[in-house]
């Protein structure tokens, strides 16, 4: 059985040579967008590897571990099919880092790049920490957190699907989506991505060093609200619809789903 240090060091040289391989590809094609699929299907694999090579109890680890692997492969095919339907053209988001960083855009792309995998590592701290816990049954937190992560992944899935068919079409052109969960919040996605952490970490917190799994969303909730999240998508929102975007962010609420505001108070 591998040693909980080896794992780690094995899954770092993992997740950072699997986005070597991918900046390769995002150069190549001139696309950076390709790392936002390649983030959430290196989970996959950081999934796989913790479940297969942990010392704790075998329900456990297939439990966390298909948890991991079926939101990792969903989130993995919605942005790349995103990202296909933009191609060639590139996500405003790396445009603008690219203009940005010009004329070390390459070089400053490896090094994020290569951040987003030790992001990967370090997100991945439930599946390790439960992957080590050797108790026999499940526990009470496992099952919450087991139902969390169903609610939360079921709200993300739904959250997409209403967007991309409010954008399908085309007399929706230029406006904004205040359909189903949108209508609650102006970003259901990442609230209910947010979860999804809540769900990995009370899964986690009967295992050794569980309670420290508690940074994952914590940090989670940190980036959507304040780096690559909210911010980013607001500002080309309101580049993009202005004064109607404007009305949006009166009457719903930024992040947590919350009844509609009057716009008239």
């Amino acid at each position: 059985m591998i040693s909980p240090i080896l794992q780690i060091v094995i899954a770092l040289v993992m997740a950072q040579m699997a986005m070597a391989v991918v900046w390769l590809v995002a150069m190549r094609i001139r696309n950076a967008g390709i790392v936002d699929v390649a983030w959430a299907a290196s989970f996959s694999l950081l999934a796989l590897f913790f479940a297969t090579t942990g010392p704790g109890a075998i329900h456990r680890r297939l439990l966390i571990g298909g948890m991991m692997l079926l939101w990792s492969a969903r989130l993995a095919i919605h942005l790349y099919r995103r990202v296909q339907r933009l191609h060639p053209a590139e996500d405003s988001r790396y445009e603008q880092l690219r203009k940005e960083w010009a004329p070390f855009a390459d070089r400053r792309f490896f090094v994020f790049f290569q951040a987003q995998g030790l992001s990967n590592v370090l997100l991945s701290a439930p599946v390790f920490a439960a992957c080590l816990n050797r108790t026999p049954g499940i526990a009470a937190l496992e099952w919450i957190g087991t139902a969390l992560w169903v609610i939360a992944v079921s709200g993300e899935t739904i959250a997409d699907r209403q967007l991309e068919r409010f954008k399908k079409d085309p007399a929706n052109q230029g406006r904004t989506c205040r359909v189903g969960l949108w209508r609650y919040s102006r970003h259901p996605n990442y609230f209910f991505e947010w979860l999804v952490w809540v769900a990995y970490c009370a899964f986690a917190l009967p295992s050794p060093g569980g309670g420290l799994t508690a940074l994952c969303p914590l940090v989670m909730l940190y980036l959507l609200l304040r780096v690559t999240g909210i911010p980013r998508t607001e500002t080309e929102a309101l580049k993009s619809r202005g004064d109607e975007y404007r009305g949006y962010q009166r009457t719903t609420s930024a992040f947590f789903p919350l009844p509609p505001r009057d716009a008239t108070k």
